[in-house]
């Protein structure tokens, strides 16, 4: 006889338990490796990016696998807030989802109903052929699905930021994360995420979310603004990615052993070719 599984807990559902801002990093490298090891270093959330990142579906899938054993929960950014490729995700067993760059109210109830199945979504039905359900090996799991799944909406646009308390209101969206660098684009101020009026921007959506219920969370790579963050009520707040550490972390060493010789440009001499 099969045996018959629990999923985890979602993501809707450790932001509703948690007694205290959750604190996690992203998973971009697109290594199923490092992504363990993002996953078992102690923070709470590994956000797999698929937008901004090298990462296909098979990496995705491999990356949730490594992540599984650990407490971290996996959270995957869909590349766009399509359908087609938010059934790709959900079916290969990504239970938490990010939606990037939603605007209104209607696309937010769109992205909804994408994640649920008929009457109260659109969902393609093919869980005895995916991972979602263990190949049918969780009981009910058609029945289950809207309480397996959670949903998280990016806000990170103008348009995006003059909707924030309807979108956060909207039912079906489980938590809304608030992206900076985008952010502060859009209102002009392209590359200034700690800029005072970003930095308003996003505890003003924090606010929106915490009026209307939903938990808000914010990228802030800088200790101080998270912290800021934290103070102001953010439910979760992504604090560093294993891209950026590698980067900064190896650079450090090079300035550590090699000082100027070490060259600023990173560039290869015209003889290395």
């Amino acid at each position: 006889m099969p045996i018959q599984l629990e999923p985890t807990p979602t993501f809707a559902a450790r932001l509703q338990s948690a007694d205290r801002t959750l604190y996690g990093m992203w998973s971009c490298a697109g290594s199923p490796l490092v992504a363990e090891i993002c996953a078992g270093s102690g923070l709470d959330i590994v956000l797999v990016d698929g937008e901004h990142s090298p990462i296909g579906l098979e990496s995705i899938l491999a990356q949730l696998q490594a992540i599984a054993p650990y407490l971290a929960v996996p959270i995957v950014r869909a590349p766009i807030g399509e359908p087609v490729v938010l059934k790709q995700l959900l079916d290969l067993g990504a239970q938490n989802v990010v939606v990037p760059m939603v605007d209104s109210v209607a696309h937010a109830e769109a992205m909804v109903r994408a994640v649920r199945y008929p009457p109260h979504g659109v969902r393609g039905v093919g869980s005895a052929l995916a991972r979602s359900s263990r190949w049918s090996r969780i009981p009910d799991y058609l029945a289950r699905a809207h309480d397996l799944v959670s949903l998280t909406v990016q806000i990170e646009t103008a348009d995006g930021l003059a909707a924030a308390a309807d979108i956060a209101a909207v039912d079906g969206v489980d938590a809304v994360l608030v992206g900076p660098a985008d952010l502060a684009a859009s209102l002009g101020m392209l590359g200034q995420q700690n800029h005072p009026d970003v930095v308003a921007a996003v505890e003003s959506v924090i606010e929106a979310g915490r009026s209307a219920g939903t938990p808000v969370g914010v990228n802030a790579f800088d200790p101080a603004t998270a912290d800021r963050y934290a103070a102001a009520g953010a439910a979760f707040v992504l604090v560093g990615a294993d891209v950026t550490l590698l980067a900064r972390a190896s650079e450090a060493l090079a300035e550590r052993f090699l000082g100027d010789a070490s060259g600023s440009s990173g560039s290869v001499p015209a003889a290395a070719y």
